[in-house]
């Protein structure tokens, strides 16, 4: 489980695809610490993943077809910057919202927009899934927690303070990007709940 806080950014180093599956490896130095081993999760743009390999300054990640279908991990290319979280620790702060790390759909950026210190942005926003998101409510892009703003038919917007703009991939966005959509866990059941209780 995560919370949604960036702990850094980074460095896709190398990527390897093989048919539906992905194999990454990610130069993040600031993550690998003593604490860090093989077999750990990770959480790469919002994707739980368990890392295979290490170095002093990498770790290796292989993809299933599931996650390759449903995020943007796919797409990804050498060089190119990725948001990374380590897991929860049992003692520590949440100080975003919880965050399985289980992607719901890969959004596209709709539109833009400087406000004054702040970036708005409007994500697409999938049929199945506008009951999950509220104004006011939480929801993850690329693994980042962010306010929803304001919810529309078919959109959702969220706004990023300046410090979400520097320590985040969200800044660099451009126009129809994908990015990976994790709502609400409590969204989730509670919309279960409401599926349930009209069929009875």
């Amino acid at each position: 489980m995560f919370t949604g806080i960036i702990q850094t950014q980074g460095r896709v180093q190398h990527v390897t695809h093989r048919g539906e599956t992905l194999t990454l490896q990610i130069n993040a130095p600031q993550l690998i610490t003593p604490t860090f081993k093989i077999g750990d999760s990770v959480a790469v743009n919002g994707v739980c993943l368990t890392a295979t390999q290490l170095t002093t300054t990498t770790f290796t990640v292989d993809v299933m077809p599931e996650s390759v279908r449903r995020t943007n991990l796919g797409s990804l290319k050498p060089d190119q910057a990725v948001n990374l979280e380590r897991p929860l620790q049992a003692n520590g702060y949440v100080d975003g919202h919880f965050v399985l790390g289980h992607i719901d759909y890969q959004g596209r950026l709709v539109k833009q927009q400087v406000d004054q210190n702040a970036m708005r942005l409007w994500f697409s926003l999938a049929q199945p899934y506008q009951a999950q998101l509220v104004e006011k409510g939480s929801v993850a892009v690329d693994g980042v927690s962010l306010t929803v703003v304001q919810v529309t038919a078919d959109t959702f917007e969220v706004d990023l303070i300046p410090h979400t703009q520097q320590q985040t991939t969200l800044s660099h966005l451009k126009v129809d990007d994908p990015v990976n959509i994790e709502t609400d866990i409590l969204g989730k059941y509670l919309a279960r709940q409401r599926s349930l209780e009209r069929t009875r």
